[in-house]
């Protein structure tokens, strides 16, 4: 019988699951059942009893969930790093987000920024514009959704898009402008762990070893995390 690995992972690491899962699949022998989606929707979903063998989430919604005892504790692994970066459709002019009062401006310029309604990007960048005293003017006309926020670039819908590099990565036809500033954010960081229900904790463990290992750094880096 063939052995199904279900893994429920937050968004930014899409990109690179997707290869790492793909290799792992072959030389484990097993199938890996992979979802992807913000960590907030993935909190509610397992504490509404969907199952799965491997959580990936922000490293606080790995904690409150290994609090609660729906993770073992023992199995959590930090894995990579993340930044929340701008982008414009390809062939756009890139423009200037060096410094604080740079991208002041340009949010300022701007038609509509896309950004994240639940994700971990979309609740920095909420704060972001709030500290910057602009949220009023770019609520007004913001593009406010779910899933990548470089699709709205391609429809048109905006021409700012904000959201872990790593996710923004993930949308063809777009280019990635930079990271907002250094000393304006605060890394999210990105845990993986067993779920404490998982009926094969053994080969959980075994894919979350695989997934602290160095082999992988070269692939989390490619996809725009930082191991």
């Amino acid at each position: 019988m063939e052995h199904v690995l279900r893994l429920l992972s937050t968004l930014a690491l899409k990109g690179a699951m997707n290869r790492l899962a793909g290799d792992y699949q072959v030389a484990a022998k097993l199938r890996i059942d992979a979802d992807f989606a913000p960590t907030i929707g993935l909190l509610k979903r397992l504490r509404g009893g969907e199952p799965a063998d491997v959580v990936i989430l922000t490293q606080e919604g790995l904690d409150e969930l290994a609090t609660e005892g729906a993770v073992a504790a023992a199995s959590k692994v930090d894995l990579a790093r993340s930044y929340v970066g701008i982008a414009v459709k390809a062939g756009s002019g890139h423009p200037d987000i060096a410094t604080e009062p740079a991208l002041r401006k340009t949010l300022l310029a701007s038609r509509s920024v896309a950004y994240s309604q639940i994700g971990a990007s979309g609740i920095f960048f909420a704060d972001l514009i709030k500290r910057l005293g602009i949220a009023g003017e770019i609520n007004a006309r913001a593009t406010i959704t779910s899933g990548f926020t470089a699709e709205r670039l391609i429809t048109g819908e905006a021409d700012l898009a904000v959201q872990q590099i790593s996710e923004l990565k993930q949308v063809a036809g777009i280019e990635i402008v930079g990271p907002i500033p250094y000393e304006l954010q605060t890394p999210a960081v990105f845990s993986a762990g067993r779920m404490a229900a998982s009926k094969q904790p053994a080969q959980a463990d075994a894919f979350l070893s695989y997934l602290a290992s160095k082999d992988v750094a070269p692939v989390l880096r490619e996809s725009g995390l930082e191991p």
